[in-house]
């Protein structure tokens, strides 16, 4: 079984990197780096529990060293701004009464015809709004606070 034990962590770590590509999330890459070390191991000792702990001590370290790095990463995507983005914030009339949280009305907002929902319902027709969100092609609205 010893002289197997450097084939059989080099297979782990195939297994582990097949697994990882077929993702699209950082799901066992620290297995594969922990396998590579506990094949090398292997050189230097034929016991099996010692093994097992390079494999986990170095698995455990490539996870806090990159888990890190992937998050920072992930945070950076790349968002596709589109003009509607430039809705968010305005000012818009109700054209359309939006009669629930469930129903759709619709809203003016510079000079353009919009569908949207109110997590504030009901919002009477000529109420000023303020678009929250932006939801698929519907805007999220609540009615303007009043100043006296």
């Amino acid at each position: 079984m010893e002289k197997y034990m450097p084939f059989i962590w080099i297979g782990f770590a195939i297994v582990m990197a097949i697994c990882e590509a077929a993702t699209t999330q950082l799901v066992s890459i620290w297995f594969v780096v922990g396998a590579v070390a506990a094949a090398v191991t292997t050189i230097f000792t034929p016991n099996i529990f010692i093994q097992l702990i390079v494999f986990l001590a170095f698995s455990a370290a490539a996870l806090l060293i990159t888990r890190p790095i992937a998050k920072r990463l992930k945070n950076k995507t790349n968002t596709v701004g589109t003009n509607a983005d430039r809705l968010i914030g305005k000012t818009g009339v109700v054209i359309s009464e939006i009669k629930s949280n469930l129903d759709v009305g619709q809203v003016k907002v510079m000079g353009q015809k919009w569908s949207a929902k109110s997590d504030y319902a009901p919002i009477a027709e000529n109420t000023k709004v303020t678009v929250l969100a932006i939801e698929g092609v519907k805007l999220i609205v609540k009615p303007e606070i009043k100043e006296d």
